[in-house]
């Protein structure tokens, strides 16, 4: 039987000391090259996307009745490229996932959107030059990304089940208080993206501005992944893990935000549906600081008793 370990004020129980260095499933470089590419060409297509939208222009791959819809599109992906950039700092598996699953959900969702609604693409009803090609351009680029994700997935599981044991970060689990309120954020985002997404004909009068067709399931999948994220960093239960969405979800929230204000004037604010957008998006913001905020204390807690009767910052014998 193997000793507890030792922290602050006595002994760690077996199973926390277990947690501390239990294996994990090596994380496949595919993913992070993948996530990598994603992120950069989400950073340049999602701020085109954006800035369009702010000065009302829909500059989207198919038409939209109104510039909202493609720009906040573009905010999304602008504010999750940061979250997708950080995935090659992780070691294993088990970091990433609560942000490569809904990155899988995303370039899937618009690889079928775009499909399903290919009569309504630029390409295809004509237009302004650039927005063709820029049309043209997003229906193999997105297929390709969607099936490449599909395959570095399929790639992270034919791998390794674990890896050898290391030693690291105690896990920072989520507070009790807050799991509530993260199971009802992330069903409501994943509700509300299921309905956009599987009938949008019906959920599209709830959305505070004209959409189209393409329009509600392209906001549907945004949606949709935004919910798995966060049920899955509930899932996790590891603020640690859930690191690199704790760094995606405000930034989402603050460019989508960003982007209604100065498209306030298309937004119907005295709906519901205006209501618990702003909700959403609150939450969202509010998650993603909170866990920073609490994964910064727990650093500073263990830094601070990594050496038992030094002060912060002052080596013990063996260093």
């Amino acid at each position: 039987m193997s000793a507890p370990a030792t922290g602050r004020g006595g002994t760690v129980p077996a199973a926390t000391a277990a947690a501390v260095s239990a294996p994990g499933r090596p994380l496949s470089s595919a993913v992070v090259v993948l996530s990598t590419v994603v992120a950069v060409i989400s950073l340049g297509v999602g701020a085109l996307l954006a800035v369009a939208g702010a000065a009302g222009y829909a500059a989207g791959a198919w038409v939209s009745p109104e510039p909202l819809s493609p720009g906040l599109i573009g905010a999304a992906m602008v504010g999750v490229a940061p979250g997708l950039l950080t995935l090659g700092r992780a070691g294993t598996w088990e970091e990433v996932r609560s942000l490569y699953l809904p990155l899988v959900v995303v370039m899937v969702g618009l690889s079928a959107v775009t499909l399903l609604n290919a009569g309504s693409l630029r390409v295809a009803v004509g237009g302004p030059l650039f927005l063709v090609l820029f049309s043209l351009g997003w229906v193999p680029v997105v297929g390709a990304l969607a099936l490449a994700s599909v395959g570095c997935l399929a790639a992270q599981y034919r791998g390794p089940a674990a890896g050898p044991s290391r030693t690291g970060p105690v896990p920072v689990p989520v507070p009790a208080w807050s799991r509530p309120l993260l199971a009802v954020l992330g069903s409501g985002w994943l509700g509300i993206g299921a309905g956009l997404l599987l009938l949008p004909g019906f959920w599209s009068a709830f959305v505070p501005w004209t959409v189209n067709r393409a329009d509600a399931q392209g906001l549907g999948v945004w949606a949709l992944s935004l919910g798995v994220g966060v049920l899955a960093s509930l899932a996790e239960d590891d603020l640690g893990r859930s690191r690199p969405a704790l760094r995606a979800v405000p930034a989402v929230a603050v460019a989508c935000g960003l982007l209604l204000a100065v498209r306030a004037s298309d937004v119907a604010w005295g709906s519901g549906g205006a209501v618990s957008l702003l909700a959403l998006l609150g939450g969202l913001l509010v998650t993603g600081v909170t866990g920073q905020l609490l994964l910064a204390r727990a650093g500073r807690e263990g830094a601070g008793r990594a050496v038992p009767g030094k002060p912060r910052g002052e080596a013990g014998p063996d260093a």
